[in-house]
């Protein structure tokens, strides 16, 4: 299955054809060359006789190894991924967690410095953490500083929301979090176990689902805030029913996260997309906290 990460999907990229430095390209002589005249000017020098074999490597010339220098090699610990600077599974829980570390001590500066109902702030960090987001998203190399720039906007947002969330339903914040916890520990259960499998139908399948369903977010935000309508996607029983769909799209949404980590690994990835992945990881976290703090509050009611 075609990676949908911009690294791997980059064509001549890694790839034998490419050569390296020079290697498996044949190069015409010069003229006047005694090795003009043949495709390689029958230079034993021009063409690579290890270009088309990854663990071909040439003989250097001197003195033949000794049985000792042999052991030694042949004991020796073969080189890690993190030795050669790939990326492993350390590499993205590491930098997933530095990430959503960032977001909570923003989302703990939030709560503690606003009033309980500034929207301003709130919205003007959530707009520009959506901006910084559709940058990282697109942009071909990783930033990390970015990455963190976006933690810390998007959870200086969820603080300030959280804690207006909070003031009418007191303990909602706590409910939210412990909730969004267990959806991430079910799914990777789940996703480990092979109860998931992550292909191609399942994931065009999803990806609709979730089309459709931004799409009538869109619309329903259009009419109240243009027109003053009402659709009911946020109360009553319809929006339990939009609710939990929102939170099943968070946990599909980690699924493709775990299988892109996963593949990125296998594949040999620069250790630096390790940040990539968290980015991916911390998106749905935060998706999966919001629906879940709008079908609490649902539920909750009145109370």
């Amino acid at each position: 299955m075609r990676s949908s990460n911009p690294v791997f999907s980059r064509e001549g990229s890694f790839t034998r054809e490419s050569g390296y430095a020079g290697f498996g390209t044949t190069q015409a002589p010069p003229a006047g060359s005694p090795y003009a005249g043949s495709p390689t000017g029958d230079n034993p020098y021009g063409n690579n006789p290890y270009a088309n074999n990854p663990y071909g490597q040439q003989s250097r010339p001197g003195a033949p190894l000794t049985d000792q220098q042999l052991a030694e090699m042949y004991d020796a610990p073969s080189a890690g991924p993190a030795a050669t600077g790939r990326m492993t599974l350390d590499d993205v829980v590491a930098r997933t967690a530095m990430t959503l570390l960032t977001l909570v001590a923003a989302g703990g500066l939030a709560w503690f410095a606003l009033p309980e109902r500034n929207f301003g702030l709130a919205g003007v960090a959530s707009l520009i953490a959506f901006v910084v987001g559709m940058v990282v998203s697109f942009k071909r190399s990783v930033s990390p500083p970015l990455i963190l720039l976006y933690a810390g906007l998007q959870g200086f947002a969820l603080g300030a929301i959280t804690k207006m969330f909070n003031s009418i339903w007191e303990g909602i914040a706590i409910q939210a979090v412990l909730g969004t916890a267990a959806v991430f520990a079910a799914m990777l259960i789940a996703y480990k176990t092979g109860r998931i499998r992550v292909t191609a139908r399942y994931t065009r399948i999803g990806i609709a689902i979730a089309m459709g369903f931004v799409l009538l977010m869109l619309v329903n935000m259009v009419a109240s805030l243009v027109f003053g309508a009402d659709m009911g996607l946020r109360n009553g029983p319809l929006g339990i029913v939009v609710g939990l769909v929102g939170i099943g799209l968070g946990a599909f949404f980690l699924s493709l996260d775990f299988a892109a980590v996963e593949e990125a690994i296998a594949q040999g990835a620069p250790q630096k997309e390790s940040w990539r992945a968290a980015f991916g990881l911390t998106l749905s976290l935060v998706w999966i906290y919001v629906e879940m703090l709008r079908l609490i509050a649902i539920l909750r009611g009145d109370d």
